[in-house]
């Protein structure tokens, strides 16, 4: 039995039929001839409106006129009946001044009771007038008999007049009945009429026919060629006359009438439909040669299916990271550039997310690089859970790992993706029987705004994971315009920062420490500075997390101690020479094996005593690695340095090491001093650090001092140092030195704001 062919088949085979063209363009054909004939009669309709219109207003206008001159006939013929005493003169000359002030009037009568005209003006002209009888006619007669009685006007109609053409004559009897005094009549041309009637447009755009009952009675503007297709008759409302009027449009007016929308609809349908089979046309040629393609590209995926099943076995060996299981870096460059090159044909945004472990080299050095290692498979394995036929998940190396999104519809699918990632890491990971909290720090490039190209995506994002470490961990950034620019501007201040000690650009200034028991300047901070040679002078934050990161600081922090060491025995013999200088250490400091004989080596060589040096390292930095920290800091108290803890209370609560560390002070971290005066919670964490301090026997320091009321405070409290821009802020030696000599720091109740 043959198998039934496919319905699509058969649309298939109709779609490329030669005929399918021609049938489209037959459709457009036929819809551009339906529209073309619609519009026409439209437009006939429009035509047939506006002449309606016209006739209208013609007849309103004629109605409107003859009631006026019918009406001024009227109120001159009551002033006659009102003065039937009336001489020929004074009649004569109230009628001129009617002929002037209407214009339209060939002459205007008097004719007595008998239907004869006595009176007449103008007289010149119209001579052989005088005398004649109106009621010329049996109808004439009757009609004039019905004016006389009943006291309204009479209008002849179309007649032919004793002077000659024709005209109309509106009579307005004198008195009623018996006190007729004959009739007052109004007399004008038809040619006339048409002057009044027709504007200079009507008149070359229509002719008029004046119709009598029913019958044809006179032809207005009668020029011109008229239309055949187009006439409109309209009645006209006058007293006593049966009348209407024909209006024939010229042809030069329906042409000016007719839109050109009938032919113009008529010729783009027509475009469209060649168009559009011609279009037709070559998509049927497209077609066919693709399914040839089609046909040969199947055998050749045939052949090659076997082919491919090898080289993927082979290609997911190379693309896999042997620790993770995740795809490696290579892998995923790859795949990331040929995710971008069907982004860019099929108009799409790709988003890649950086990805690095929170304080992972951290836990890496204290724990040991097996614990690492199991920290890693662990976070790869939740990662994992994300990977679909859209999301790839890489591991770069390091702590760090990779995220491609494909067909990123808007930000809101990345802002989701980065939500799933967080997730990640709600819950602690389980690593050699205990659990660990782990963060993560992302950055996001997406194409094709921040790059066209795999590396220039990957550098964007890396740029962008940099930034939202600067802005504090576990967080993301965005990469956006100008990071760039922060970057390279980044990259040449840390290429300056390795010539910045060769060249001595660094100085340092000092902020000097109240002891609020005798108000007096026993201790400074030393506060390093970059006197940049184009930047200018730049201050800590611009350069040191720059340091760190590239392994300078220990470099720089030995200067710190050097020139520190350098200062104190300047001071020898001055104002300054019982003053003590605190420098920072970082953590990579506390690292250095060296430190210690270093700080030994330069107090030697200055001939400095230790106990006028001070070292100041932050809480965090304290419980970093406590048993390898104990060791240094020991050294160092049994060196004779002061220690002191900088940023106390910010975020650790753990006080056990107060007790174990040789602790000589403790500073207060400026964000508790800032409003202890205004806010309870404040001045009670004050009030318990000091307490704890002096039952450690260990002093305080109070930083960021701006205000009197903030010293008062501190004073009442016991606590023993102030430091902040209420006393003075970070100055220069010398500048200190002439404030020492001068003792300007002891009286200083102002707050300088500068840096």
């Amino acid at each position: 039995m043959e198998k039934p062919v496919p319905a699509t088949n058969i649309v298939v085979r109709g779609l490329l039929s030669p005929a399918f063209p021609v049938v489209i363009f037959l459709v457009f054909l036929g819809l551009a001839a339906a529209l073309y004939f619609g519009l026409v009669q439209q437009g006939t309709r429009q035509i047939e409106a506006n002449l309606a219109n016209e006739a209208r207003a013609m007849a309103n206008n004629l109605e409107r006129e003859f009631i006026i001159h019918a009406e001024a006939i009227q109120r001159m013929a009551q002033r006659l009946e009102v003065s039937p005493d009336t001489t020929e003169a004074s009649w004569r000359k109230d009628a001129r001044h009617y002929l002037e002030d209407f214009g339209v009037y060939q002459a205007i009568e008097w004719i007595d009771r008998d239907f004869i005209i006595r009176w007449l003006e103008p007289f010149t002209g119209n001579e052989d007038v005088i005398g004649f009888n109106v009621a010329f006619s049996e109808e004439r007669l009757q009609a004039l008999e019905t004016a006389r009685d009943s006291g309204e006007f009479d209008i002849s109609g179309v007649i032919d007049l004793r002077q000659g053409g024709k005209g109309l004559v509106i009579y307005a009897p004198v008195g009623t009945g018996d006190e007729n005094n004959g009739f007052i009549a109004g007399v004008f041309r038809m040619e006339t009429l048409a002057r009044q009637l027709l504007t200079v447009r009507v008149k070359e755009s229509f002719s008029i026919d004046i119709l009598s009952k029913g019958e044809m009675s006179y032809q207005l503007n009668d020029s011109g060629t008229a239309s055949t297709g187009f006439s409109h008759s309209e009645p006209v409302q006058l007293p006593t006359l049966d009348w209407s009027f024909i209006l024939h449009p010229t042809s030069e007016w329906v042409q000016s009438q007719r839109s050109t929308w009938p032919e113009v609809t008529l010729a783009s349908l027509i475009l469209m439909g060649l168009l559009t089979s011609l279009t037709t046309l070559l998509a049927q040629l497209i077609l066919k040669r693709n399914q040839a393609l089609l046909k040969t590209r199947r055998e050749l995926d045939r052949e090659i299916d076997q082919r491919k099943t090898i080289q993927q076995d082979l290609a997911r060996l190379e693309s896999t990271d042997t620790l993770t299981g995740l795809a490696n870096r290579r892998f995923f460059m790859e795949d990331l550039a040929h995710t971008l090159n069907i982004a860019d044909r099929q108009m799409r945004q790709v988003a890649l997310v950086m990805l690095d472990l929170d304080r992972f080299q951290m836990l890496n050095d204290s724990l040991g690089h097996q614990f690492g290692d199991e920290l890693l498979i662990k976070v790869s394995e939740r990662l994992n859970r994300l990977s679909n036929e859209r999301i790839l998940v890489a591991y770069s190396g390091g702590d760090e790992f990779m995220l491609c999104q494909q067909q990123v519809e808007d930000i809101d699918d990345i802002i989701h993706l980065l939500g799933q990632v967080k997730q990640c890491f709600d819950e602690p990971f389980e690593v050699q029987g205990e659990a660990h909290g782990v963060t993560a720090t992302m950055g996001v490039a997406v194409y094709p705004q921040s790059g066209l190209d795999a590396d220039t995506l990957l550098r964007n994002a890396d740029v962008a994971l940099y930034r939202a470490k600067e802005q504090g961990r576990n967080t993301y950034q965005f990469y956006t315009e100008g990071m760039q620019d922060r970057e390279v501007m980044r990259l040449e201040l840390d290429k300056d920062l390795s010539q910045a000690l060769a060249h001595n650009e660094f100085v340092l200034h000092y902020q000097p420490q109240l002891d609020l028991d005798n108000a007096e300047i026993k201790s400074v901070e030393a506060l390093i500075r970059w006197q940049h040679p184009r930047r200018g002078l730049l201050p800590p934050v611009d350069f040191i997390p720059l340091a760190e990161e590239s392994g300078r600081i220990t470099d720089i922090g030995r200067w710190v101690v050097m020139a520190a060491c350098q200062q104190l025995a300047n001071w020898q013999g001055t104002a300054c020479e019982h003053l003590r200088i605190a420098v920072n250490l970082s953590g990579r400091e506390l690292d250095d094996e060296q430190l210690v004989d270093h700080i030994r080596e330069a107090l030697k060589a200055e001939n400095v005593p230790a106990d006028r040096l001070e070292v100041e390292l932050t809480e965090e930095i304290f419980i970093q690695n406590i048993e390898r920290n104990l060791t240094q800091l020991s050294r160092l108290h049994q060196l004779g340095v002061h220690l002191a803890i900088d940023d106390f209370g910010v975020g650790y609560s753990s006080l056990g090491y107060l007790r174990d560390f040789p602790v000589d002070l403790l500073k207060i971290d400026r964000s508790f001093i800032t409003e202890v005066t205004e806010r309870h919670d404040d001045a009670v964490i004050t009030r318990a650090v000091i307490n704890l301090a002096h039952n450690l026997g260990i002093q305080v320091v109070a930083e960021g001092v701006e205000t009197e009321e903030q010293l008062a405070f501190l004073k009442n409290h016991r606590c023993n140092l102030a430091q902040g821009y209420l006393i003075s802020r970070p100055i220069p030696a010398a500048e200190l030195e002439r404030a020492m000599a001068q003792g300007l720091l002891l009286t200083r109740t102002t707050v300088d704001s500068e840096l």
